[in-house]
């Protein structure tokens, strides 16, 4: 079974952020236990473009506009799979023909005042957090709309944002966008980072804050252990002498 969903246009006009967003989603199912959704969407703003194919809320393939090349993102398991050569020329071309329709929108829509959702984010580390190795923190923000944010890191009050890597936006089923940004670290007792989200939804940034505590081994119950078998093993010893004593006076 092939079902088509019907294309969505999204159309976001304003005089210093114009939009528009073309997603493409079909649900493939091949037996009633097993439904995928294959999505491909192409966005483009006076700052922004993105051309990218999804499989199942997870990316495949984006178009790389600043190096000039496809960028398949399939995980290391998965069976080996490309778009194909023509695949980023394709997506220059998508991007072009995105752009002709924004200017064109612009002319007939007037500027119409468009929707603003704010952005939530989150952020955790990747990994369970052990001292002196390698981790990754995450910033996940989630709900918001338009698709354009802008993220910083910080490290003990000092930036560190050129040392982060930025998402494709993804869009999900209420119409708004996901986003995440990682950034690897070392964790070191007492350190402290965050995460900040700039958004023209939000007054100010949006800043989340996650500090390094990992507790030390209590050595607490180790020395309770130990003195109790000690005693135990005195109170054997004393049992024991004593024992040898009273036979010996028989």
């Amino acid at each position: 079974m092939l079902v088509l969903y019907t294309p969505k246009l999204s159309l976001t006009l304003n005089k210093m952020n114009l939009g528009l967003i073309f997603t493409c989603a079909v649900v493939v199912s091949v037996k009633a236990e097993s439904v995928h959704r294959d999505l491909y969407m192409s966005l483009c703003s006076d700052t922004d473009k993105e051309d990218m194919f999804g499989l199942d809320k997870e990316e495949m393939y984006h178009a790389d506009f600043s190096q000039g090349k496809g960028v398949m993102t399939l995980p290391e398991f998965a069976d080996p799979f490309s778009y194909g050569e023509g695949a980023y020329q394709q997506s220059v071309a998508n991007a072009a023909i995105c752009k002709q329709n924004l200017d064109n929108a612009i002319k007939s829509y007037n500027y119409p005042a468009e929707p603003m959702n704010q952005p939530q984010s989150s952020i955790y580390s990747k990994d369970d957090v052990q001292l002196d190795t390698k981790n990754t923190l995450i910033c996940y923000i989630t709900g918001f709309y338009p698709p354009h944010v802008g993220v910083s890191w910080t490290k003990n009050n000092v930036n560190v944002t050129d040392e982060a890597t930025l998402s494709r936006y993804y869009p999900v089923n209420d119409g708004n966008f996901i986003i995440f940004s990682t950034l690897s670290f070392t964790p070191k007792q007492g350190d402290i980072y965050t995460c900040s989200v700039q958004h023209s939804a939000l007054e100010i940034p949006l800043t989340k804050t996650w500090d390094v505590k990992v507790d030390e081994p209590s050595v607490g119950p180790s020395v309770f252990c130990g003195v109790g078998l000690a005693a135990g093993l005195l109170g054997v010893a004393t049992g024991t002498f004593f024992l040898i004593k009273g036979n010996q006076c028989k």
